[in-house]
């Protein structure tokens, strides 16, 4: 009888032990006492302070009478956002900032998207970089942008489809037909061979007549050594996706010779291969691009489902290709010598014993490669019928 008193006393105290080191609960932290920043901009202001700003959902009101509705920036109301600005010497101490004039505990776990403005970018992206890829709580897989202007502006938009500005943005860099790059992705380019990196350039739509301002991508920012150099357009960004084995995606339209109309053809798949090569001081690269497209649409007289034509069509888009390319190296290569190609990678990962003696050489070998495009573009399904469907006055 002592011994199971003895056993049910040592039980229960070492049951109240075990209840008293249970957790729980303690340390946990409510979701109405955090500030989820789904969105962030980065300006340079002008006595050359980083100024950051961030766009904060609200998941309850902070007044105990509730509202509904869609984001804004007015600040009432759960479900809604607002824009708040802190400005500093370094991203670090911005952040610091930030806190102070903020309630609730700044949360970045579901910040997809960054902006860089564009006076910032020309100062240098190393300095915010640096905090973001040291710092533990952004998240890597963001989305990155340069604005044309300020970043905070873009911030403070309110696209009319999507809930929010962050949500708008990252879609359409992931519809692949523009770039789509990760702060990952733009360390690795900052921190490679090349120093130069590619980011999508955002525009803000202006307000017209019952539409809203909205952002859209509009062509790419050019990077080299963290600083922005200069700009290109759609079509030239679509020769830099070309050459970096990017296009996943896309519409190309085409005006056949010695007929009128157009042709438009959908890409179903692509590659790129870069096929380096060295031959005492000359240096090239020969550029392999192979895709296969689909006809979507017809208004010319021709008859698709002759073979001949077919190998008109196909000449037309592999010109239309070498002709976004070469405009593409044009800029990069010769105007800015930023190689945001991988050339410099290419290079080495195939003559790596030749690179290593010439790396410090690289902004002099860069602009002076020769670049061979051989394109085979191939129409995989012309369709069921070769002719237009509604050709006028056909009878």
């Amino acid at each position: 009888m002592d011994t199971t008193r003895r056993k049910t006393v040592l039980l229960l105290f070492f049951l109240s032990i075990n209840a008293l080191l249970l957790s729980g609960c303690w340390d946990r932290t409510e979701v109405n006492d955090l500030a989820i920043i789904t969105a962030t901009g980065l300006d340079l202001t002008e006595d050359h302070q980083l100024e950051l700003s961030v766009k904060i959902y609200l998941t309850s009101p902070s007044a105990p009478q509730q509202t509904s509705g869609m984001s804004d920036t007015s600040g009432e109301g759960a479900g809604k956002s607002v824009v708040r600005s802190a400005a500093g010497p370094t991203m670090a101490d911005a952040v610091s900032k930030l806190q102070q004039v903020i309630t609730r505990k700044v949360f970045w776990g579901q910040d997809e998207v960054f902006i860089f403005g564009e006076s910032l970018a020309k100062e240098g992206l190393a300095g915010p970089m640096e905090f973001l890829m040291r710092h533990p709580a952004p998240r890597e897989r963001a989305n990155v942008f340069v604005s044309k202007g300020s970043a905070k502006d873009v911030l403070q938009l309110e696209p009319p489809i999507e809930r929010s500005v962050a949500d708008a943005l990252r879609k359409m860099a992931e519809s692949q037909t523009g770039l789509n790059i990760t702060m990952k992705e733009l360390a690795q380019m900052m921190a490679g061979r090349a120093k130069a990196a590619v980011i999508p350039l955002v525009e803000i739509k202006p307000q017209q007549e019952n539409q809203e301002a909205f952002p859209f991508i509009n062509g790419a920012a050019i990077l080299k050594n963290g600083k922005l150099v200069g700009r290109m357009n759609d079509s030239a960004t679509r020769g830099i996706m070309w050459l970096r084995n990017e296009v996943k995606r896309g519409t190309v339209t085409v005006s056949p010779k010695n007929t009128k109309g157009h042709v438009s053809l959908q890409l179903l798949r692509s590659h790129t291969e870069l096929v380096p090569h060295i031959h005492g001081d000359n240096w090239s690269i020969t550029v392999k691009i192979e895709t296969q497209d689909d006809i979507v649409e017809n208004t010319t007289d021709l008859d698709l489902a002759d073979p001949k034509h077919i190998e008109e069509l196909e000449t037309e888009l592999g010109s239309d290709i070498k002709h976004r390319v070469n405009m593409a190296l044009a800029q990069a290569q010769k105007k800015m010598n930023a190689d945001i190609f991988n050339f410099a990678d290419t290079f080495y990962r195939k003559y790596p014993k030749e690179w290593n003696q010439n790396k410090d050489r690289w902004d002099e070998i860069y602009p002076n490669v020769e670049v061979k495009l051989e394109t085979n573009p191939k129409v995989a399904r012309p369709g069921m019928t070769g002719k237009s469907l509604f050709k006028p006055n056909q009878r």
